[in-house]
């Protein structure tokens, strides 16, 4: 497994093996699993487990990569705060200049805690709006609305007159194109709650054009997430190409257009071609239909940026067998990482200290403490033997890991700490059992 690991080009670099040698004589050899420079049992004796891990170099390439992917087409990047909203990983994105996506007024306060000037580059995405997230936006300045019905349109055309100013705004359509991913993450069909059906666009936007506290400049599309093959991305951005055509066509200034993200990661097998690539061919499957409009491009990549950055180092409380079939018991639950039990996502999972020898596997389910059945990270995996007390990590876990974390069967949330290089951030204490109380009566 370690030389696997190590070999094959797509494995993402931010969590690597290196070799360690012990004894008197340091003829013993075993692999230790990395986070940049540090090797992760040294996090874990000084913050304990659960614990995220973040690779903070790895976020910054792979940003600066996808940015590259479109330097041929006026765009901005505007992460998407849902993937992971940690204030020091915004704060990180916003220093190089990203803009960012978000759905509630939470998410909307926390970027302007970690960059107040960032405002300017927001899109304010989400089916549910509520009049006080939209002025809340409409102070702030953000960019663009992403409107996702005829009654958001009004108000948010309210809110924009009561402060006296005019909200920039884009409508969602819905193209109605499949996208080959989980149908909880699937957006684009017209059995889904997002957008508006693409056919009644252009009479809605004809509505739109014609309040005063409104600004129709965009349109705006998103047919899901963890999406690896780009063809329905092409697909979808041909049918808005048509639109905005009729729509300049019928006097509207259309500027931009918000393709959305949903760009996938490889969670099972290493990125085959390499990130650099996978960009590329997105880039081109999305720009390509655009390419004689003259828009500003909008895009909202979050797994991509931040998923392989992250891991959730854990411990082996216990093994278990029952009638044959075998358990690892570690400490942290679907509480901490729900994925695996809400999609039955596959994370890879790997003994954070291997040894160099070529050890026979077992199947083993990897299972967390709480009183649920589905709380499981893995069914039937083969890992090599492991014992009590040694520590697993789950890869692949920086976006949708702690932003869906709860505290189920009161179970305090991990911390979760930044690496870069040598050095080291904590950026969320762990949580305690008096901070679960505090608000409680």
């Amino acid at each position: 497994m370690i030389r696997r690991i190590q070999s094959l080009p797509g494995r993402p670099p931010g969590f690597l093996y290196r070799e360690s040698k012990q004894g008197i004589f340091r003829h013993k050899r075993k692999f230790v699993l990395h986070c940049d420079e540090i090797a992760l049992p040294k996090l874990v004796a000084k913050y304990g487990t659960p614990l995220y891990v973040y690779s903070a170099p790895m976020i910054c390439e792979r940003y600066a990569t996808f940015d590259r992917a479109f330097r041929e087409s006026p765009h901005t990047i505007c992460y998407s705060v849902k993937a992971n909203s940690n204030l020091s990983i915004l704060r990180l994105l916003a220093r190089r200049g990203c803009g960012f996506d978000v759905v509630s007024g939470g998410e909307l306060e926390r970027v302007l805690m970690a960059d107040r000037k960032a405002a300017h580059k927001v899109v304010f995405s989400g089916v549910g709006k509520t009049r006080e997230e939209m002025t809340a936006a409409l102070k702030a300045g953000t960019m663009l609305f992403n409107v996702e019905s005829e009654s958001e349109l009004w108000a948010l055309a309210e809110c924009a007159a009561r402060l006296r100013t005019r909200a920039p705004v884009a409508l969602r359509v819905n193209p109605d194109v499949a996208a080959q991913t989980h149908p909880y993450i699937s957006t684009g069909l017209h059995k889904h709650k997002f957008g508006v059906p693409i056919r009644y666009a252009r009479a809605l936007y004809a509505k739109a054009s014609g309040a005063k506290s409104l600004r129709v400049v965009g349109v705006s599309v998103h047919i899901g997430s963890q999406i690896t093959d780009v063809a329905p991305f092409g697909e979808a951005l041909a049918r808005v190409a048509e639109l905005v055509r009729v729509l300049r066509d019928d006097g509207h200034r259309i500027e931009y257009i918000d393709a959305g993200g949903g760009l996938g990661i490889a969670y099972k097998e290493p990125e085959r071609s390499g990130f650099a690539k996978d960009a590329a061919s997105y880039a081109r499957a999305v720009s390509e239909p655009l390419r004689a409009l003259g828009v500003h491009l909008l895009l909202e990549p979050g797994r991509s940026i931040v998923g392989p950055a992250g891991a959730l180092i854990t411990t082996v409380m216990y093994r278990k067998a029952n009638d044959g079939k075998r358990f690892l018991v570690v400490d942290a639950a679907m509480n901490d990482l729900i994925r695996p039990a809400l999609y039955s996502a596959y994370h890879e999972i790997v003994p954070v200290t291997y040894p160099d020898s070529d050890a026979k596997v077992e199947v083993v389910d990897v299972v967390g403490p709480v009183c649920e059945s589905g709380d499981f990270f893995a069914r039937d995996r083969e890992l090599p033997p492991i014992e009590e007390e040694s520590l697993l990590a789950i890869l692949d876990a920086g976006a949708y890991g702690m932003a869906l974390a709860s505290n189920y069967n009161t179970r305090t949330r991990p911390a979760e700490v930044l690496v870069s290089g040598k050095s080291v951030k904590v950026i969320r204490k762990r949580e305690r059992l008096a901070d679960l109380m505090r608000a409680e009566m």
